[in-house]
């Protein structure tokens, strides 16, 4: 094994740590085999790089995944950039960017996002998760209720009858579609940075490897190709 190779895979095979709660990051309604998606594309074409083979960890939510690649039980993972992540974290460039929404009940009076930062609204939101980072730094009037799994946000809302449920667009549209009665609201609340990471205190070169993989992922149509070939609707490849 090369230098790299060691660095990156410390045991011989490539840990790639997977949060399969993210529809647009770690499926695909295309392929039949499981795991398959855009993250699991990358790790098998940067294991291929080093001259590894691949094994894939899959976790339910974000923060079991973050935990694994900060743990060492992983040693790549593919997840939000966000500042409280990046104290243990080594984040590439982003690679994807995905919009973080809120949903409410059909009925809701709730019109816009200016409605739903105020005093008596609760947002359910999944542990852990990126945009729930987010909203923990910037809501400031409205209560948050957080639910173990993203997957779990609507059923949550509509069982606790609270007022809005936030998440990833595409995992919104998927709920919305399965319930019925609730709609999302007509704007983002913000923009999702998806990049490829790795714990922080590997070496310079090991920084530049990965961050130059990513940067050629996108540069080629790999990741473009990636989410095409899985119909992944409403992700864009993140610019340079």
């Amino acid at each position: 094994m090369t230098d790299l190779a060691t660095e990156f895979a410390p045991t011989g095979k490539l840990r790639a740590s997977l949060n399969m709660g993210n529809p647009v990051l770690a499926h695909s309604h295309t392929a039949a085999e499981k795991p398959a998606g855009v993250t699991i594309d990358l790790s098998r074409e940067f294991a291929r790089e080093l001259g590894v083979e691949v094994d894939f960890l899959q976790f339910d939510n974000a923060a079991k995944s973050v935990a694994a690649l900060a743990s060492g039980e992983a040693d790549i993972g593919f997840m939000a950039i966000d500042p409280l992540r990046a104290e243990t974290t080594h984040f590439t460039p982003a690679y994807v960017q995905i919009e973080g929404y809120y949903l409410v009940p059909e009925s809701s009076p709730i019109q816009t996002n200016a409605d739903v930062d105020r005093a008596g609204t609760r947002i359910v939101m999944g542990a852990g998760s990126a945009y729930g980072l987010y909203l923990t730094r910037n809501i400031r009037h409205a209560e948050l209720v957080q639910v173990p799994t993203s997957e779990a946000v609507v059923d949550a809302m509509l069982k606790d009858g609270l007022e809005v449920a936030s998440g990833v667009k595409q995992g919104l549209e998927a709920d919305a579609r399965r319930v019925g009665g609730v709609r999302l609201l007509g704007e983002r609340f913000m923009v999702i940075n998806q990049a490829m990471a790795m714990p922080r205190g590997r070496s310079a070169a090991a920084a530049a490897f990965i961050d130059d993989f990513v940067a050629r992922m996108k540069r080629s149509g790999f990741v473009a190709a990636s989410l095409a070939r899985h119909a992944i609707v409403g992700a864009a490849v993140a610019a340079d």
